[in-house]
């Protein structure tokens, strides 16, 4: 072993070894098949930390349950079909669809995503993903159009996809409508506006109003049956102000009577109260707002302005003409596009939808039989569920993207849905030739609207389906997905809740009424020091992945990314990669010293042919009979330890996982173990043959299963030093092919544990006493006196006198037993006569252990 570690030629090393010895392919991996459906991140740029924390985390998760035997299917995905890759191109190129046409637009979209892929992926291979890279994807590629097209034709057979003019969430700035999945709720300030309509007695009547420049778009004024200030309007009708439009006055039960006046202006449309109200009354739709974002012709003063310049120029023409009677500043709560942040409009459009409101109890009971992790972030699928208002509204318009397979009659409005065969196809590009089969008519057009890219990442179980099969199949058969749904495994991030996770479980009962996964691993975000969630819209600086991994190791990142609990936001702390810098360097430093003092017997077993995998439990030939008090404490503290990792890891919390390693490590293993067998090490002559046998043996297998504990958190310094010191002994080509059951030297030895921890606390208390008297560590004592409480304690210490000397740097050692000394003794070490003496007082039996840690 070279005596630096040096992470960066380690992790050049590693990687070559794993593409081309294909580590981390299923096939090469046996046991039952553990399949990941892993998040393809959005191709609209560069990753940031964040990206970096919970897809390290799934790896984790993905590497423990590889060594735990089972063949896991770890394949990758790359989202680049919709509004976030067109939103990149633009600014990046620095053009709009409509500067170059849209075929030229589709074709610099498909460039864009391809460089973007690249890089994504050297920075995951960089990190130390177990991804299984011939299994990769991109959600544009033909074969998933096929899918995804595929998938929307079924549903629409089945009859959950529809078609219909209807009022829909509109983003003006992206120029497309949204789902109700990808709205946040602002608080903004803005004027609660009192306006003056004339009645039918030219009384006057005050409405209240947040959103005047819709006054064109009145249809109606409405008020509660039982507010008495109102029923004498009952039957008649309205002026609006300014535009003299005659409008409808009606009475309705969901009318609030305390809020403002209590008569209420109903647009086409300000809000969802107004759509609502607009279906119940069957009111004419009144369009003021056009799908840029600027007010119609007929808006007067308005027209052709953007909403918020249009709201101040109305405000100024109702004060000029004293019917605006008051002004109230509120902050109220609006609905914004997650990803441009502006505020959405609703208007009547053309759209495809899925079917959602009427099967909410089935998506409920769906949840029912996935184990979230943590079991607490069901509840926000819950709540999400039971409050959906809206169908899902599938439809974008914009030119990146799949199109849907579709085409429309212009005289009866018969929906022509494309072959199965002839998919994918882009019926704006492939003219339909045939007649209409509801009317005969010739005048077919081509949908023009693209599916919502979360339309396609709903069904990423069957697109991994398809890698895993290896042939193009009928996904959407009726029995299609038994061999491999439901997946084993969903990670994601708590945010994409309501879509991603969402979605998938609609689809899946929708297509074949089956589970999507079988559980659902949910993280957190990385925080900056302003507790705001990082992401690619955020200059990320000096915590961009690429410098982070320029500055630290990536097994340091890697531990970082272990440090957080399932689904909770962490601040990101660079204190944990320096933590994490000096495990990799203190691992490096213990094998360094392991190496030299390794046993010398191989490691056997068994090995299946054509196969690196080590499937039959193995142990050391050369396992001594008796291996003494220190060794067999130290093999039942890596007992307990295995226990709690595995315990922990099944529960896929990684981060409680770690903590007992990092305990066993650092305090059993380094700082006790090997201090008290240097002396033994170093002078085998002073001890029998069988003795240095045993700690040899205890070394080997110990540090192997060290390793493998780390294994899954520090894919590469473990791996080198696998390289270095195991490779040839267990036959398996990488430290990741191995498994824990594979090898069996792993017991709990009860008696032994008692007295490892007794002695231990006279070394940990002899180390203590120097450092409080600051003397140094190397300082010979003259005599050192032990209280101990019985006789075997006193028969076990005298088994390994001459290791508890030479870890002391002692020259005398003499025993007190007495289970409860007459007098208080305390631990003392006092200078006489040149030479140092030393007292050890018994030890409280009440936590042995946790004392001497």
């Amino acid at each position: 072993m070279e005596k630096l570690y040096n992470h960066t030629q380690v992790e050049i090393s590693c990687k070559e070894r794993w593409e081309k010895n294909r580590t981390y392919g299923h096939e090469n991996n046996s046991g039952p098949l553990y399949a990941i459906d892993t998040p393809p991140p959005t191709v609209s740029g560069s990753l940031h930390i964040g990206h970096i924390f919970s897809y390290t985390q799934t790896d984790i998760v993905a590497r423990y349950k590889r060594m735990s035997g089972f063949s896991v299917y770890y394949p990758f995905g790359f989202d680049d079909n919709g509004l976030p890759t067109e939103r990149y191109v633009e600014k990046k190129r620095k053009i709009r669809p409509g500067d170059v046409g849209r075929s030229a637009f589709i074709e610099l979209c498909l460039q864009e995503t391809r460089d973007v892929e690249h890089e994504f992926k050297e920075l995951w291979q960089h990190i130390g993903l177990s991804v299984d890279w011939d299994a990769s994807y991109s959600t544009i590629s033909a074969p998933v159009r096929r899918l995804s097209q595929a998938s929307f034709i079924e549903l629409y057979k089945k009859g959950y996809a529809y078609r219909k003019n209807e009022p829909a969430l509109y983003c003006p700035v992206c120029r497309t409508s949204v789902a109700q999945a990808e709205l946040d709720d602002e608080d903004k300030p803005s004027f609660f506006n009192s306006i003056l309509f004339k009645g039918p007695q030219n009384e006057d009547l005050v409405i209240g109003t947040t959103r005047p420049e819709l006054l064109p778009s009145c249809v109606a004024l409405m008020y509660h049956p039982e507010d008495s200030r109102y029923q004498h309007l009952k039957g008649s009708s309205a002026i609006s102000p300014l535009f003299n439009e005659q409008v409808p006055i009606i009475e309705d039960d969901t009318v609030t009577r305390d809020k403002g006046t209590g008569l209420v202006m109903v647009c086409t449309f300000g809000d969802k109260a107004d759509i609502e109200w607009y279906k119940k009354h069957n009111f004419p739709y009144k369009q003021s707002i056009d799908r840029n974002g600027k007010m119609l012709a007929h808006c007067g003063s308005m027209a052709g302005l953007k909403v918020a310049e249009a709201r101040k120029v109305i405000i100024e023409e109702l004060k000029n003409k004293n019917l605006l009677t008051e002004q109230k500043p509120i902050t109220h709560g609006v609905h914004t596009h997650e990803r441009c942040k502006n505020e959405i409009e609703f208007l009547n459009l053309p759209q495809w939808f899925i079917e959602l409101i009427p099967h909410k109890e089935k998506f409920l009971a769906q949840a029912d039989n996935i184990a979230w992790y943590p079991s607490f972030m069901k509840a926000r699928y819950v709540d999400w569920v039971k409050n959906l208002n809206w169908d899902w509204c599938i439809s974008r318009q914009r030119f990146f993207g799949i199109p849907f397979p579709a085409w429309h009659c212009t005289d009866c409005g018969h929906v022509i849905m494309a072959e199965t065969s002839q998919l994918p196809i882009d019926p704006q590009e492939t003219a339909y030739t045939g007649v209409c089969p509801q009317c005969a008519s010739t005048n077919i057009v081509a949908d023009t609207d693209v599916m919502d890219t979360w339309n396609t990442s709903s069904i990423t179980p069957y697109i991994c389906a398809e890698l895993f099969n290896g042939v193009q199949q009928e996904p959407f058969a009726p029995d299609a997905p038994k061999n491999f749904l439901p997946m084993s495994m969903r990670p994601q991030a708590h945010d994409i809740i309501r879509t991603w996770a969402f979605y998938t479980i609609v689809k899946a009962w929708m297509h074949h009424g089956i589970l999507p996964w079988n559980e659902i691993i949910i993280s957190g975000h990385v925080l900056s020091d302003k507790n705001e969630k990082l992401s690619k819209s955020r200059e990320c600086g000096p915590l961009s992945p690429q410098n982070l991994l320029s500055c630290f190791p990536a097994d340091a990142v890697r531990y970082w990314t272990a440090s957080a609990s399932l689904g909770q936001d962490v601040a990101f702390s660079e204190n944990q990669l320096k933590i994490g810098r000096r495990l990799v360097t203190k691992l490096w430093n213990a094998f360094l010293f392991v190496h030299e003092h390794i046993a010398v017997a191989e490691i056997t077993t068994e090995q299946p042919q054509n196969t690196n995998i080590t499937d039959q439990a193995a142990q050391l030939v050369t396992q001594p009979q008796k291996l003494g008090v220190i060794n067999e404490w130290l093999i039942d503290r890596l007992h307990t330890t295995t226990q709690l990792y595995h315990q922990y890891l099944d529960k896929n919390e990684f981060g409680l996982a770690l903590t007992p390693v990092e305990t066993f490590f650092w305090t059993d293993f380094c700082d006790n173990y090997l201090e008290v067998v240097k002396h033994q090490l170093f002078n085998p002559g002073e001890y029998t043959e069988e003795e240095v046998a045993a700690t040899r043996w205890t070394l080997t297998t110990v540090g192997l299963r060290i390793l493998q504990l780390y294994a899954p958190y520090l894919p590469y310094v473990t791996e080198a030093i696998y390289q270095e010191l195991y490779k040839e002994r267990v036959g398996t080509e990488s430290l990741h092919q191995t498994r824990f059951s594979a090898f069996v030297f792993e017991r709990a030895y009860t008696e032994s544990r008692q007295h490892g921890e007794r002695l231990m606390y006279v070394v940990s208390t002899v180390r203590k006493l120097k450092s409080e008297n600051k003397v140094s560590l190397k300082t010979p004592l003259l005599t050192l006196t032990i209280f101990v409480q019985d006789a075997a304690t006193r028969e076990s210490f005298e088994s390994v006198i001459l290791s508890l000397k030479g870890v002391t740097q002692t020259q005398e050692i003499s025993f007190i037993e007495h289970e409860q000394p007459s007098t208080p003794v305390e631990s003392t070490l006092v200078e006489r006569d040149g030479a140092w003496h030393a007292v050890v007082a018994p030890l409280a039996e009440k936590s042995a252990h946790d004392h001497v840690a």
